[in-house]
């Protein structure tokens, strides 16, 4: 919430939310805050997708909690890498681990679908 706030701040310029400062944003910090942003919107989105697809996989309890909750964490983790590297080039490793735990999420769903699909338990 507060980074909506504070973004709110810097486009209406105070006028409404907070504005932290003085602080001016460059055109290249501007695109990494749209890219963090929109990278949270469709991860936690497709998250959600992920959860019942889990459910449905021909894996151990262990195993379905590793890719169920892999997306979830990439939703936050990887827009973090956007929003930090808009301000230290340092942050861009969020970015990769947050690549890496979605497409763990992802490959393990689509695994288990298939041995599910295999078996005929679909």
């Amino acid at each position: 919430m507060y980074g909506g706030v504070t973004l709110l701040g810097i486009l209406t310029d105070g006028a409404a939310g907070l504005r932290p400062g003085k602080l001016e944003l460059s055109e290249t910090q501007w695109v990494l805050w749209r890219a963090g942003h929109a990278h949270a919107g469709v991860i936690v989105l497709l998250s959600l997708v992920l959860q019942p697809m889990v459910d449905n996989t021909a894996f151990s309890n262990g195993t379905k909690w590793i890719a169920r909750s892999c997306a979830p964490i990439a939703s936050v983790v990887l827009p973090g890498g956007f929003f930090g590297l808009a301000f230290v080039p340092a942050f861009k490793w969020l970015m990769y681990v947050g690549i890496i735990l979605i497409a763990v999420s992802m490959l393990l769903t689509g695994i288990g679908l298939l041995k599910n699909l295999q078996t005929g338990n679909l």
